[in-house]
C-alpha cells in the first residue's frame, strides 16, 4: 500500500513533551538503552509524528522520524518503514521549522 499524503498542513504538539518531558530512552538492536531529545512533534492529517534526536545523530544534524501511537494513557513509537512516508515526514518537518523563512 502507498503511503497517501495528509490533507492539510502539519501542525505542533506535544503529546510526548507532556508524557515524557524533553528526552525519550529508546532501546536499540542490542537491547541497549539510548537517549534521545525530542526535536519536534506534530500531527498531520490523523498520525502523530515526532522528531528524535541522539547526540551521536546530533553531529551529523541527523533526526530520526517516527509515529506516535496513543491508546488511552499508553504512548509507543513505531518506526516508519516506508521509504516515501519518511521523505513526505521529513519534508513536513522541514517546513514546521522553517516557516516564515526560506528552506535552505
Amino acid at each position: 500500500m502507498a503511503f497517501e499524503y495528509p490533507k492539510g498542513a502539519p501542525t505542533r504538539s506535544s503529546s510526548l513533551h507532556e508524557h515524557f518531558g524533553s528526552e525519550v530512552e529508546l532501546l536499540n538492536e542490542d537491547g541497549a538503552a539510548e537517549s534521545f531529545t525530542i526535536k519536534q512533534e506534530f500531527t498531520w492529517g490523523d498520525i502523530t509524528y515526532v522528531a528524535l534526536q541522539s547526540d551521536a545523530m546530533k553531529a551529523e544534524d541527523e533526526v530520526e522520524f517516527m509515529r506516535v501511537i496513543t491508546e488511552g494513557d499508553d504512548i509507543e513509537l513505531e518506526s516508519i518503514v516506508d521509504e516515501d512516508e519518511w521523505e513526505a515526514v521529513s519534508e513536513a518537518y522541514d517546513d514546521l521549522l522553517f516557516v516564515n523563512e526560506e528552506r535552505p
